[in-house]
């Protein structure tokens, strides 16, 4: 990463109900303002904070269970991913319900994007009988996790410090997940991603996302393809 950019854009993915709304407050305060996505009419919350002497920009994404292309808000948040290229995504996961929170995390990596985990509501998970190692988790998902109870301010000083060290490339995981969807489909994608890393049309795009995508029917993958 650039370490003299004037500031950094972090965009903030989350599902509905995952208190995105709270940590992008926690973090930004009173600092922002509200526009609209290019062409829609989906709200695009902007917030501003300096932290250390670096400016964060952050982007809340309308909040969508996948990154597919079956509803405005999914493509809207995955369309400003890929074309926007922001320096770190913020991904908020509801602690009390991560299985299902874990779906959106995968797929922001399997897009290839410099992430860092909020666990989000940890009250409420431990109050429900969950134990999270946050460290295990942080290992498995190659990613910094971080524990937030955003509606009591608490993890504040954690995720800023984790955010900048993001924008920076200073932390200390490197993204290494790697979804195995078994043999036969591991060949398939191999060779779908060997031969889309070979088409400079695609390289903005991470290979082997744009594989997995088209495998899965995705309508705006596969139109690419067809142009």
């Amino acid at each position: 990463m650039n370490k003299n950019k004037q500031e950094y854009i972090v965009a903030v993915a989350g599902q509905p109900n995952s208190g995105k709304s709270t940590v992008f407050n926690m973090l930004t305060g009173a600092r922002q303002f509200v526009a609209n996505y290019p062409g829609v009419t989906v709200e695009k919350r902007i917030g501003i904070y300096s932290y250390q002497g670096q400016k964060i920009k952050l982007v809340d994404l309308p909040g969508t269970y996948s990154l597919t292309s079956y509803s405005l808000e999914e493509r809207v948040a995955r369309n400003f991913l890929i074309n926007e290229n922001p320096d770190l995504v913020l991904n908020i996961a509801d602690a009390s319900n991560l299985e299902r929170h874990l779906v959106l995390t995968v797929q922001l990596l399997e897009m290839g994007m410099p992430l860092v985990v909020a666990l989000n509501m940890m009250d409420i998970s431990k109050g429900r009988g969950f134990e999270i190692d946050e460290e295990s988790l942080a290992k498995e998902l190659g990613v910094p996790v971080v524990p937030t109870i955003a509606q009591k301010g608490r993890g504040k000083e954690e995720l800023r410090q984790a955010i900048l060290k993001g924008c920076l490339g200073k932390d200390k995981y490197k993204n290494s997940l790697v979804v195995d969807y078994g043999q036969k489909i591991e060949q398939i994608l191999d060779e779908l991603t060997q031969n889309i890393a070979n088409d400079n049309r695609y390289s903005n795009y991470n290979p082997r996302w744009l594989a997995i995508k088209l495998l899965a029917g995705d309508t705006e993958v596969r139109s690419m393809f067809h142009q």
